[in-house]
């Protein structure tokens, strides 16, 4: 399943984020991975969950990041959570790539049945209709 937690930059995303990756390590049975770039959530995010900073991986674009992805649930089969900050400053800001790459990642999350999680800080307008049924505001 994937999820969007849509808003503009400001309005808790991050909060929202740290708060679903602490109650996601205490109810899951397998590994919950915190993907950000940089590393400003060493702190709040609890050391229970694997933390990944996209830059010492060289991530950069969508294409990449999903790659990234299917071999982080390649690699691990008992990922149950995938939770991901600051989206756009990964992948990019071309909305039509962002689009696509949900549609991979809805497969990827299917066939692996893992629960991704992305924040996008954009206001729900500017995202387009098929991705409204997976947007949460904050």
């Amino acid at each position: 399943m994937v999820k969007l937690i849509v808003g503009k930059k400001g309005t808790g995303k991050t909060k929202k984020l740290i708060s679903l990756a602490n109650e996601a390590v205490e109810s899951s049975n397998g590994n919950v991975v915190v993907i950000e770039k940089g590393s400003k959530l060493t702190y709040d995010v609890t050391h229970k969950a694997r933390l990944i900073d996209t830059e010492q991986y060289f991530i950069s674009g969508y294409d990449v990041f999903f790659g990234f992805l299917s071999g982080l649930c390649a690699g691990n089969y008992d990922v149950t959570d995938v939770l991901v900050d600051s989206t756009f400053k990964i992948g990019g800001q071309n909305i039509e790539e962002f689009s696509s790459f949900i549609e991979k990642i809805n497969t990827l999350a299917a066939k692996t049945d893992t629960q991704f999680t992305f924040l996008v800080s954009a206001d729900e307008s500017e995202l387009p209709e098929s991705l409204a049924a997976v947007s949460e505001k904050v």
